[in-house]
């Protein structure tokens, strides 16, 4: 095959994966609608209940009842366990829908809700954002952060959620702005330009609250930024610090990148952080270098992409960092979920940082230092590379190519990776039991020559789906025991599921699939206790909590983009997004 006829099918899963990968002046992924049109409904009387600001000591505690839920990942550790004990394997099975909240946006609902006092916060696509009852789903108030033509987007219009600090809500967007807002009312308090949206900043995590500041990453790898990681002063928007994750000139660490490469080089912040009072430490994860599959321009380690950073919060200041993936030349990131656990290894105590990595393998990293202490696979299908005692990747030399050349090279995993870093999974904190859904679907990859310009992707090769096209991709929930690595059990699907999971103290996890079921799952054995179809695929971050006596699970209903690409074409779902509630009679 010449390398003429071997691009071709990589040109048309490029094509495919235009729709939800790299979206360019605000077009909507699925249907090529231009951006919802922007306005702003505050509330007519203050919302919500006799609660006052929300605390640093709250955040801490948080969950501290079954009536809140404060942090992306539920609490500072990232864990996404809910401490409502009434959702067990017995009573899911008796779960009904309780009401449905259309968001008005066409599919990509990536979002996690947050609630307080009575009031649920929940974001969509297009950086709406909306106050609801968590009762009847009844709209409270609502704003849509107006956007400019000229976007430049890659991963579609995702929000993945809105974080919570005195009095405020607060959002980050689209053209890299951060935004907060009256939790009671919804009126803007302050709105603060992060980076120009125009040079292909943008912003789609959650920030995480420490103490008086929001931190946020940006993204826009794919356009050649320099990515950061900011902190702002939840009172006034105000910047306290910037830590970049590319080193810049003058620093050591530009060594790792060859001549001035790192100008260029990416390493995208857009996943939320994780925080330990104890140690006062956040930890972030950073993503790709640019250009993504070409790295002949970029060579050496390319500090301090695909890491994991450890960060003073009073200066931004880095203490250490951990590299997953060096000289990624994959699309791999290091932007998936952190989970805080503590495990008995080899008789003792560890403090750790745990991580279900794009690449593939499972990190356990000592958080205190940055030592890598162990690194197992847990995706059936892996043949790019071992790891070394060190934690150090080495291409695989049983398996050629490992790596993206002038011919197509079957990597595995593929593009969405081991599991897509926008989609949080879930720890059972008492068996120390992760559950994280994982994607089996292979890429072909190819190099090309990279051309960077200004506002335009600076991809540097081409890739596609051979197992999605000829139904050979899948995808399961798995659960991982933490202290050995080791995979307990396994609820295989037949589509890859890019979706969160949520554990809760009853022993049930709740997650989704790419066919749109909502599921509840027994975290004993991974039988399935319950399903509901949503009627589009599902992408989003279950939640559960109570009110007023009830208690209710609530998910994201809303796919579409890579979705579609990774499972292929027999998925036909509406394009809708919307949450749904569902409670127990």
């Amino acid at each position: 095959m010449n390398a003429r006829n071997a691009v071709t099918p990589l040109t048309l899963g490029i094509i495919s994966a235009l729709i939800g990968l790299f979206i360019i002046n605000s077009a909507n992924a699925e249907t090529g609608e231009p951006e919802q049109t922007s306005g702003h409904w505050p509330a007519s009387q203050p919302v919500g209940g006799e609660l006052g600001p929300v605390t640093d000591e709250m955040l801490k505690q948080a969950p501290s009842n079954n009536e809140e839920w404060l942090h992306f990942g539920g609490n500072y550790a990232g864990l996404r366990h809910s401490p409502v004990t009434s959702l067990n394997p017995e009573s899911v099975k008796d779960l009904k829908a309780a009401w449905v909240f259309p968001t008005g946006v066409p599919g990509q609902l990536e979002a996690n809700p947050i609630l307080y006092d009575g009031v649920l916060y929940v974001t969509s696509a297009h950086n709406r954002i909306f106050a609801v009852d968590p009762g009847t789903g009844e709209q409270l108030w609502r704003y849509d952060h107006p956007q400019p033509d000229n976007m430049l987007l890659c991963c579609g219009p995702a929000n993945r959620g809105a974080s919570i600090a005195g009095d405020a809500i607060l959002m980050g967007t689209l053209d890299s702005r951060l935004v907060a807002l009256d939790r009671r009312t919804g009126l803007v308090l302050w709105n603060t330009e992060i980076a120009p949206f125009t040079d292909g900043f943008s912003v789609t995590s959650a920030p995480l609250i420490v103490g008086d500041m929001a931190v946020v990453g940006m993204g826009g790898a794919e356009f050649g930024i320099r990515g950061f990681f900011d902190a702002y002063d939840v009172k006034t928007g105000e910047r306290k610090w910037r830590t970049y994750t590319v080193p810049g000139a003058g620093d050591k660490e530009t060594e790792t990148w060859a001549g001035n490469s790192y100008e260029t080089g990416g390493g995208s912040g857009w996943a939320t952080g994780v925080y330990d009072p104890e140690l006062d430490t956040i930890y972030v994860a950073t993503g790709n270098p640019a250009p993504d599959w070409n790295g002949d321009l970029r060579k050496g380690d390319n500090l301090w992409t695909d890491s994991l950073l450890a960060l003073d919060p009073a200066t931004g200041n880095l203490k250490w960092y951990f590299q997953f993936t060096p000289h990624d030349i994959w699309d791999y990131d290091g932007n998936s979920e952190l989970w805080i656990v503590d495990l008995e290894i080899g008789g003792e105590t560890k403090k750790v940082i745990a991580q279900a990595n794009r690449n593939g393998y499972l990190y356990i990293i000592e958080r205190t230092t940055g030592k890598f202490l162990r690194a197992t696979q847990y995706v059936d299908n892996l043949n790019w590379a071992i790891i070394d005692k060190q934690g150090r990747p080495i291409v695989n030399p049983k398996y050629t190519p490992a790596e993206p050349g002038e011919k197509p090279a079957r990597i595995c995993p593929g593009l969405g990776g081991g599991n897509q870093a926008a989609y949080a999974g879930a720890v059972d904190p008492q068996k120390n039991v992760a559950f994280v859904q994982v994607i089996e679907s292979c890429s072909e990859m190819v190099k090309s020559s990279p051309i960077f310009i200004k506002g335009v992707p600076f991809f540097g090769g081409t890739f596609a789906f051979p197992d999605a096209e000829a139904g050979k991709a899948y995808g399961h929930l798995s659960a991982i025991d933490l202290a050995s690595g080791g995979i307990l059990w396994q609820h295989k699907e037949p589509f890859p599921a890019m979706t969160g999971a949520l554990h809760t103290a009853g022993g049930v996890v709740f997650t989704g699939n790419s066919e749109g079921h909502a599921l509840a799952i027994d975290a004993s054995n991974g039988n399935v206790l319950w399903k509901f179809s949503t009627g589009s695929g599902i992408r989003s971050h279950p939640m559960a909590y109570e009110h007023k006596g009830k208690t209710y699970v609530v998910i994201g209903s809303g796919g579409g983009g890579l979705v579609s690409v990774l499972v292929g074409e027999k998925p036909s779902l509406p394009k809708g997004s919307a949450f749904f509630a569902f409670t127990i009679d």
